[in-house]
């Protein structure tokens, strides 16, 4: 098989910043141990597959894998995947993507960037003792929880989130987790780092599915259904929040680094 293959900077207003996520339209669905493979090969934190959407429901089914297993919602690879076919064609204006587990996504023109609508997973409160422990933090003024298998511990600013230094082995030992921590933030209303040994990866640089979750917390807290955030990882990435019903509008650029074929 050859595969056209696009590696592109989500959340990044340059190269080298945000995420980078890899693109990969494909005509049919191969069998799902080869997407792992060719994930594993790409060695990015999310490897995005399209396939055109016969049902109607969508313009594309999409899918997203990580070195080492399929999620349920990758946010940082939909945006990459929206910059995918809307850079490919300048009169067009959104692109809807059908998803397994998270419904139909969407990615539409906004600016010199896009909006991309994700689901809302409201966290609700629950201790967390282990990962308090695994992450080594202090200061922690809430602790919560989506059934999707996220994590959520509120710090109380900025210096105590790009101080946590975790344990990566006793997090990867709490299984397939998305860790975040979060708190106020100093340029930016709200900061937040996201770890997810258990998935093959130690810290995301920026995670649009973390913010599906900590959006409605910090909005209610907040007071406000709009606000600026940033994910201090080394690489860094800047978003635009919004919440709207029971959706979390995500605002960013993307930057396409690498294009190319790969062969399986």
């Amino acid at each position: 098989m050859k595969i056209p293959f696009e590696q592109i900077d989500a959340f990044a207003d340059r190269p080298f910043a945000g995420n980078p996520a890899a693109v990969m339209p494909l005509d049919a669905w191969p069998d799902d141990s080869l997407l792992q493979r060719i994930a594993a090969e790409n060695n990015l934190s999310e490897t995005a597959y399209l396939v055109p959407d016969a049902s109607g429901a969508a313009d594309y089914e999409l899918r997203w894998f990580t070195p080492a297993v399929e999620v349920a919602l990758c946010g940082h690879a939909t945006l990459a995947s929206g910059h995918h076919v809307l850079s490919a064609d300048p009169a067009r204006e959104r692109v809807r993507f059908a998803t397994r587990q998270a419904g139909v996504l969407e990615v539409a023109r906004d600016g010199d960037g896009y909006a991309m609508a994700l689901p809302a997973w409201t966290p609700a409160p629950r201790a967390l003792p282990e990962v308090i422990t695994a992450l080594g933090v202090a200061d922690v003024v809430d602790t919560l929880w989506h059934p999707r298998r996220y994590a959520v511990v509120v710090l109380k600013d900025e210096d105590s989130v790009r101080a946590t230094a975790p344990d990566f082995r006793a997090l990867a030992a709490q299984g397939d987790l998305l860790t975040i921590v979060t708190a106020p933030g100093a340029d930016t209303d709200i900061v937040s780092r996201a770890f997810a040994p258990g998935a093959g990866i130690d810290e995301d640089p920026v995670t649009g599915s973390a913010h599906a979750v900590i959006v409605p917390y910090w909005a209610a807290r907040l007071g406000r259904d709009r606000f600026s955030a940033f994910q201090a990882s080394t690489r860094g990435g800047a978003l635009a929040c919004r919440m709207a019903g029971d959706t979390v509008v995500l605002g960013g650029r993307c930057v396409t680094v690498i294009e190319g074929v790969f062969h399986a």
